[in-house]
């Protein structure tokens, strides 16, 4: 399904670190948010993680743009909207109001239905959305989710700590936590330095909101509501959310299907993106094969 001509039109090209992706304004819930896309064919919504907007998946975008058309945004929270500040107290208040903010995304786009990919947090989102929202979603694939998010000791000290102490982006705290994101510690460079700018463009007290809204966030007792082809992509080697209770989730949905690749951490979308890209387009071909 094609971009409505009214959407079409309105797209903002800019040239500049993101060169050759098309960025937008959209009002969702009195809040602007940004939207960015890039390639054509069958429309794929990425719903980013916890902290970076679309900017954080751009790279995985571009894989993807070969063979879709992929949009990817930067959900309600996030301060500056191409340039623009936002005002304070219109936060999502929980995870099903971010699914509710998802459906309305792609109402705005024109688009009847399309295939979601939610990492981490956006994997909460886009579970959410497509048991609540099925008329909007082809097909569904997560990463770094589960069906209920179980709490760590590290997780509660991350939320307390962004919440009670302004923090440098150069924290050597936070960023220690980062690194977690990985399945060994990183080594310092270009990747390295673009995920922790790219974090810590989402404000400190954002990030502790959603960690707080990952902590009640329970869709075991609806899954089988899921009608949408699911796909559950774990990293072999994430400790933020174990292969184990991914491929639990996996095991819980009829129907779904459960990958590894085996080297990759929790951002394993960003640093095995090749092979990630493979498996999200292996898929949503067999999606397409059986409709």
């Amino acid at each position: 399904m094609r971009l409505s001509a009214k959407w079409e039109s309105a797209w903002m090209v800019e040239r500049s670190w993101a060169e050759g992706v098309c960025r937008e304004r959209i009002d969702l819930g009195g809040e602007w948010v940004e939207v960015a896309r890039m390639g054509r064919g069958e429309p794929l919504v990425v719903v980013p993680g916890l902290a970076g907007g679309w900017r954080m998946v751009m790279p995985l975008m571009r894989m993807l743009a070969r063979h879709f058309e992929v949009f990817a945004y930067s959900p309600r929270g996030d301060r500056s909207v191409m340039g623009v500040g936002q005002l304070e107290g219109r936060r999502v208040q929980d995870i099903s109001g971010h699914a509710r903010d998802l459906a309305s995304l792609i109402a705005h786009l024109g688009l009847e239905s399309a295939h979601l990919l939610g990492v981490s947090f956006g994997g909460a989102v886009a579970l959410e959305a497509a048991i609540e929202y099925p008329h909007r979603v082809t097909s569904l694939i997560v990463s770094g989710a589960e069906a209920r998010f179980h709490s760590t000791i590290g997780s509660r000290i991350a939320r307390r700590v962004l919440e009670r102490f302004p923090l440098p982006s150069d924290s050597g705290f936070v960023n220690q936590f980062f690194n977690l994101l990985y399945a060994s510690k990183p080594e310092p460079g270009p990747l390295f330095d673009f995920v922790v700018s790219r974090i810590w463009e989402t404000d400190q007290s954002v990030m502790a909101d959603r960690l707080a809204q990952l902590e009640t966030f329970d869709v075991s007792s609806r899954l089988w509501k899921l009608a949408a082809p699911v796909l559950v992509v774990a990293g072999g080697r994430d400790v933020i959310v174990p292969t184990a209770r991914q491929r639990a989730l996996a095991q819980e949905i009829p129907g779904a299907v459960f990958e590894t690749m085996s080297d990759a951490g929790h951002i394993g979308f960003l640093t095995h993106r090749g092979e990630f890209s493979r498996l999200v387009k292996r898929h949503l071909d067999r999606v397409r094969a059986a409709a």
